[in-house]
């Protein structure tokens, strides 16, 4: 092919996905915004994956109003960390572009053209899943619908257990407009007085969970349910009598939740964050969303109230319901004919029969650990159970970035203290949405004498370690669990993440030399033999890593590079990955939502594949892996390939150095890789496009996984009875 002709076909190749022209590859600037894709409209995306699985008819009904409520609940997080982060930035009069060339207004107006329509779209796939539930006996009912029998025993019990909980504010020149908290829904209530045509207005808040009432109130002996503001707003004579309500209608507002101050000092870090959540109730509202039929100028007050620019934060709810992350009530209800078939994580085949878990990790040299499929309780929470009680066990060191009410790792520490046991835990306070809980559980720790610090001053600690120091026959030995996933008795059931337990001496001393790190602060040069942590070395190990795919893909063989993370947002990374690809290496990326590179530009991308899998449970597992001119290299961590985890957070990622657990990251990648019904392959212009999803083609990763366990617990049964077996007919021939 001639230059001209090679341009022209970049040119057209530019042109599809919506690219300004381009010219050969020698002429491609990596600078250039156009080659990146947008994070927010990245992510959001990423939800219109997670809302068609609740159009999918194959999934069972209360699963598909799980994935409804999920995308919700993350629509909320959006505009309280990314949307108040952008109209921080606008408040400013900051003006940067992104990396993909747009001002902070662009993105947040763009941001909210995708929600919108996809909003749309969750208003019709609710409405089809009410009728659904209908069909199997589960009825959303209007209160006005009920008959009159029904109504008396719901207006009892609201009288009763929830009236005492609702206090009216009056809104009016006498009284100020009332604070609304955050995620707070509100009845705005016109009335007036019969002997008047005065208007007067009132706000009802909607008692939340957190005071113990359900959103979704349930009938007796019924498979009936009511909206609670609903049941309020037919009720409020109660709260108003001998006064005429003329309209009630709702609304919500979400809060920007990013209001951190300086924490120039360690010692105030605790009362720094104290104050932050505190903040947090009184931030900027950054979305007002109203029943659709509000009054315009009642929409108005509203906005104006709540200091909202017009009409760009309000959004109009529509449908018969707001806040659908509560509908997490109705998954909780106890039908498991309408939900997935419970899943069984087994025991790791090698910790089943072990009596002690130190004699097994020895005897392994390393364990691999792949949960949910493999139990949390008996590998992790069992590693950190014996530690506390094993009398040759000296001490323990832990990271805490996010734990569950129900989880025994904060019992086991502290038995581990009783116990007379060394033990220093990293609690990171500023672990989103979690903060007032690990204040809740470093207090809890530091009362029973544990050594509690809170990692490095600007960084925060994100990484997944444990380190067990313990007297072995010859002499100390150390113990480490490093892993992808938090240790949460919870999302461990939820999430898909890999991790290991190991004796390996050097990585227990790198271990040892990271606690050092994180209890002191102190950054001396530190020589880590096997871990790669952030911030210090990570970035700068992958991106040597990648180039030097570049040059084995020259001179030995092909080059080939698999990334599974979360997310990929770094501008350095995504650089070095296009430059590979230029070189003929083969990249595939398994990205779960944000991405940034675009796949598929002739002469610049075309050797990259992006694909996401969307699931039963949530993939969160980091694997990294390089051909490495046939020495291949795996590695597994805590670190997703964005900035703030490169260059702003303590990770670790350690690498995988038996055969056998290669191998085990191997299928987790291949399975994924070819996976025929929950992969999407990402487009050149960041859209994506689902898989056939015919189950004859194939299994989904996670159904592999769980299938694939239950067969090394069966093949585990069976060799456990035929040893037992044979040691029986030798005792009895000797």
């Amino acid at each position: 092919m001639s230059t001209e002709q090679a341009i022209h076909e970049n040119q057209d190749q530019a042109a599809v996905v919506g690219l300004e022209a381009v010219p050969d590859q020698q002429a491609f600037d990596l600078e250039d915004p156009q080659f990146y894709l947008n994070r927010e409209f990245s992510w959001l995306e990423f939800n219109r994956r997670v809302l068609t699985e609740a159009e999918n008819e194959s999934n069972p009904l209360l699963e598909r109003v799980k994935f409804l409520a999920i995308v919700n609940s993350n629509l909320d997080e959006f505009f309280m960390k990314r949307i108040g982060g952008l109209k921080q930035q606008v408040g400013a009069g900051l003006q940067q572009l992104s990396i993909d060339g747009r001002t902070p207004e662009q993105q947040i107006e763009q941001s909210y053209a995708i929600v919108s329509d996809l909003e749309e779209r969750i208003r019709h796939i609710y409405a089809q899943l009410i009728e659904l539930l209908a069909e199997q006996d589960i009825h959303i009912c209007n209160y006005t619908d009920l008959d009159v029998e029904e109504q008396a025993q719901l207006r009892e019990h609201y009288y009763e257990n929830i009236f005492p909980l609702v206090t009216p504010q009056s809104v009016d020149p006498a009284h100020p407009f009332p604070f609304i908290s955050n995620l707070s829904l509100n009845l705005l209530v016109t009335l007036t007085y019969p002997e008047t045509e005065e208007h007067l207005l009132a706000r009802v808040k909607v008692p939340p969970a957190s005071s113990g009432i359900t959103r979704f109130i349930k009938l007796k002996d019924s498979c009936k349910y009511v909206l609670l503001e609903d049941l309020m707003s037919n009720n409020l004579d109660l709260l108003f009598p001998r006064m005429k309500v003329l309209s009630c209608e709702y609304f919500r507002v979400v809060r920007n939740i990013n209001v951190g101050g300086s924490r120039e000092k360690a010692d105030d870090l605790l009362q720094s964050i104290e104050s932050e959540v505190r903040s947090r109730k009184f931030a900027t509202v950054v979305r007002l969303t109203v029943n659709q039929d509000m009054d315009p100028v009642h929409q108005g007050m509203l906005g104006a109230e709540l200091g909202l620019d017009g009409d760009k934060d309000t959004f109009s709810g529509g449908g018969d319901m707001l806040a659908m992350r509560d509908l997490w009530e109705i998954v909780g209800i106890n039908r498991p004919d309408l939900h997935d078939q419970p899943h069984r994580p087994i025991d790791h085949v090698k910790l089943r029969i072990a009596q002690n878990i130190f004699y097994a990790i020895r005897d392994a040299g390393s364990l691999f650990l792949h949960h949910p499929y493999e139990s949390f309780a008996t590998s992790v929470s069992r590693f950190l159970k014996e530690a506390s009680q094993d009398p040759k066990v000296h001490a323990i060191k832990m990271t805490l970035y996010r734990t569950s009410e129900d989880s025994k790792i904060v019992d086991y520490l502290i038995s581990a203290a009783q116990n007379g046991k060394q033990v220093a835990v990293v609690v990171e306070l500023q672990a989103r949405f979690d903060e007032t809980a690990n204040i809740r559980w470093a207090s809890r720790l530091e009362e029973a004498g544990i050594h509690v610090t809170y990692g490095v001053i600007g960084l925060k600690t994100h990484c997944k370690v444990i380190l067990v120091v313990r007297k072995d026959y010859a002499g100390l030995r150390r113990y480490v669990h490093l892993g992808t996933g938090n240790y949460h008795a919870g999302t461990a059931r939820l999430y898909s993440d890999v991790g290991i337990l190991t004796c390996k001496e050097d990585i227990g001393r790198d271990a040892t030399e990271l606690f050092n790190f994180l209890t002191t602060g102190f950054t001396p040069k530190r020589n880590y033999l096997k871990l790669l942590p952030a911030p210090k070395l990570l970035k700068s190990a992958l991106i040597a890593k990648i180039q030097r795919e570049i040059k084995h893909h020259k001179s030995k063989s092909q080059g080939l590079i698999r990334f599974k993370c979360n997310a990929l947002e770094d501008k350095d990374i995504c650089r070095e990955l296009y430059l590979a690809s230029q070189a003929g290496v083969k990249i595939e990326l398994i990205i779960r939502d944000t991405c940034r590179i675009r796949p598929g530009i002739k002469g610049l991308s075309e050797n990259i594949s992006v694909i996401s899998v969307v699931g039963r449970f949530l993939e969160h597992s980091r694997i990294f892996y390089f051909r490495n001119g046939g020495e291949e290299e795996f590695y597994i961590g805590s670190a997703d390939l964005m900035t703030r985890n490169l260059e702003h957070r303590v990770e670790v990622v350690t690498p995988i150095e038996l055969d056998v657990h290669k191998e085990e990251c191997r299928t987790i990648l291949n399975a994924c890789l070819n996976d025929p019904i929950s992969a999407w392959d990402m487009q050149t212009d960041g859209s994506y496009i689902q898989r056939s999803g015919k189950v004859e083609d194939g299994m989904s990763t996670q159904d592999r996984m769980v299938a694939m366990a239950n067969e090394r617990s069966q093949s585990a049964r069976k060799h456990k009875k035929v040893s037992y077996r044979s040691g029986q007919r030798k005792y009895r021939n000797r």
